[in-house]
């Protein structure tokens, strides 16, 4: 009963969706230089759209910011109105994840929508890309259909982002992602070093782990990871005199930590060994402080290049994540590869103490996945969005 009612909910939610959007339409003309910075899964500004929003210059354009911090979470009556209005007659919507809210929206004349999207390179197949995966993602996300141009950090991946997103490669241009633009600034890194540890004194001589894996399970609602697979015990024993270990799990696994939905093993008898982090929205920062990276088949690999810092791969579950029926990855996994690769708790010990940097594979994984990230990448992006304007 309680599926049909949702069923029920959700048909008229979307029909009065429609209806909005072409109501304001007809009623209100498309505003030039009105820039509708939108995103369903943060509630701060970050990110990409962090990164246009301060590039863009207030006196030219005005800048309207609609954000809402996970999915599942329903904009109220008002809200809603003045969103669908806002994507009406902006001339420019730029997202960084996918929105329900552009669905349904009928898309104007000289108007763009834009996807920046969140993470750099092409790692573990989304959108279209996992419809022949064999993985069971439920209904592909329809909001693809309206975009009107995508960004990614390398002309050797736009072909993953225009199947992924339903587009003409020619809609797609390798602008570099803006937000690996702080990497190539030696005074922002090192303000965020000072912050950190002025807010953390306790941990200043001590070197940092990052734990930053991504999520299992399909759809995102269902986000969850085997956190059996570690041994806190060993790991803590191991290095806690001379480290500390920062936990940043993906947003869509913390939302469902917070909900109750997934319970995560209690860390808080380690002495303030391990850190949960993951309310930090952006990882940008984290990578920046860190000394070693922990991760998977997370697109923080590809932020993580700039910092020339080790990386470690733990992926206990290779071939049932990679294979058919798993998430599917774009390309070979050996060729995300730059650091050791382990898939147990001994394992991954032993990397952290290696520290193997992997030069040879570093510099072939950066011109495939990288190749368009200057330092300038939030400038081009900008010219070619706005380029008529």
């Amino acid at each position: 009963m309680k599926k049909i009612i949702k069923k029920i909910f959700n048909g008229i939610n979307v029909v009065i969706s429609i209806f909005l959007n072409r109501l304001c339409i007809f009623l209100f003309p498309l505003q030039k230089n009105k820039v509708c910075f939108l995103s369903d899964v943060r509630s701060v500004m970050g990110g990409n759209l962090e990164c246009i929003y301060e590039y863009l210059d207030c006196s030219k354009y005005k800048k309207i910011v609609a954000l809402k911090s996970d999915h599942r979470e329903r904009r109220g009556l008002i809200s809603k109105f003045k969103l669908i209005y806002h994507l009406s007659t902006s001339q420019y919507i730029l997202l960084d994840d996918l929105s329900r809210e552009c669905n349904y929206l009928q898309v104007r004349k000289n108007q763009e929508v834009v996807q920046l999207w969140h993470g750099a390179g092409a790692f573990k197949k989304f959108g279209w890309s996992r419809a022949n995966t064999g993985e069971d993602v439920g209904p592909i996300h329809k909001g693809y259909r309206t975009y009107t141009k995508a960004i990614v950090s390398s002309e050797d991946i736009r072909s993953c982002y225009a199947e992924a997103f339903h587009m003409d490669v020619s809609k797609i241009k390798a602008t570099g992602f803006p937000r690996t633009d702080m990497f190539f600034d030696d005074q922002y890194k090192e303000d965020v070093k000072n912050s950190f540890y002025q807010r953390h004194p306790r941990y200043q001589g001590k070197k940092i782990i990052l734990f930053a894996p991504t999520y299992r399970g399909a759809p995102v609602s269902k986000a969850n990871y085997d956190f059996s697979k570690i041994d806190f015990q060993k790991i803590y024993e191991t290095f806690h005199e001379d480290y500390i270990f920062i936990i940043k799990w993906h947003p869509a696994l913390y939302n469902n930590i917070q909900r109750g939905i997934v319970e995560m093993p209690d860390l808080t008898q380690y002495n303030h060994f391990y850190r949960d982090f993951s309310n930090n929205r952006d990882i940008n920062d984290l990578l920046i402080i860190s000394d070693i990276l922990i991760t998977d088949y997370s697109s923080v690999v590809f932020d993580y290049y700039f910092t020339h810092k080790p990386i470690i791969y733990f992926t206990y579950d290779l071939d049932e994540y990679t294979g058919y029926g798993g998430r599917g990855l774009y390309f070979d996994f050996y060729e995300y590869v730059y650091g050791a690769i382990t898939t147990n708790t001994d394992e991954l010990i032993q990397a952290l103490q290696n520290k193997d940097m992997n030069e040879s594979q570093r510099q072939a994984f950066y011109q495939r996945f990288l190749s368009a990230c200057d330092g300038h990448s939030t400038q081009k992006t900008c010219e070619w969005i706005f380029k008529d304007s």
